[in-house]
């Protein structure tokens, strides 16, 4: 079995806000090196948010404030790489461009030597390109390694059909189709990212990070059987 785990930036940071909280991204490591050890290969795609939202800058032009993002991914993978490294793992960050020494470039050959060797390989970096948030760039990845799903680690416990931070009364779907998600434009994934996996038929687990277990609860639970939305294709 592999997986892909797609973590936020703003996950890392915990209740800081920005930087990194090491009791969170300790945890993400340890659960990993319990799918590891069970023989599920992990490959893990990082955002960049507690560092840049390049975004809501304007003053700096699109293409430049996502090559920053892309850059802050490319340290938040390599500080995640290194944790996991701390217990015991094997690592490797991979990226679509050069960044010297610190990482190797991606391609898909090189992602499944690694996973044959039991690796735990982290596609920092996004695209590579710029307009393409780190969901597409995770969706992208998952269907280059041909993973079983993506696990999209986040602070809310799955998909609901309103926002639950503004109405106490919004549901949380158990289980809905990618082409729902579309349709009824449910911010789970940005748009190219869901058409991205509703083309290549993609699933996912959508799940609450902070809660204990979460990540191995979403790789190993039977469909319908973890604390979350499963997103079929």
């Amino acid at each position: 079995m592999r997986v892909l785990l797609k973590l936020s930036g703003e996950a890392l940071a915990g209740d800081k806000k920005f930087g990194f909280d090491d009791s969170v991204v300790m945890e993400v490591a340890r659960q990993i090196k319990t799918l590891a050890e069970e023989g599920i290969e992990v490959g893990v795609v990082v955002g960049g948010g507690n560092f840049w939202r390049g975004r809501t800058n304007l003053n700096i032009d699109r293409s430049k404030t996502d090559q920053i993002g892309m850059l802050a991914t490319v340290m938040n993978s390599i500080y995640v790489s290194e944790s996991v490294r701390s217990l015991g793992l094997l690592t490797s960050v991979l990226t679509p461009f050069e960044v010297g020494t610190f990482t190797k470039t991606f391609s898909k050959d090189r992602a499944n030597k690694y996973f044959a060797h039991k690796l735990v390989v982290f596609f920092a970096g996004g695209t590579g390109h710029p307009y393409f948030s780190t969901d597409t760039g995770a969706v992208l990845r998952a269907v280059e390694i041909e993973a079983d799903m993506i696990l999209l680690a986040k602070a809310v416990d799955g998909v609901y059909d309103s926002d639950p931070k503004t109405n106490k009364a919004a549901k949380r779907y158990d289980e809905i189709s990618i082409g729902e998600v579309i349709e009824n434009k449910l911010q789970v994934v940005d748009l190219a990212a869901s058409i991205l996996a509703m083309e290549n038929k993609m699933p996912m687990r959508v799940f609450a990070l902070g809660k204990e277990g979460s990540i191995v609860k979403a790789a190993k639970a039977e469909k319908g059987a973890f604390d979350g939305t499963e997103i079929t294709v």
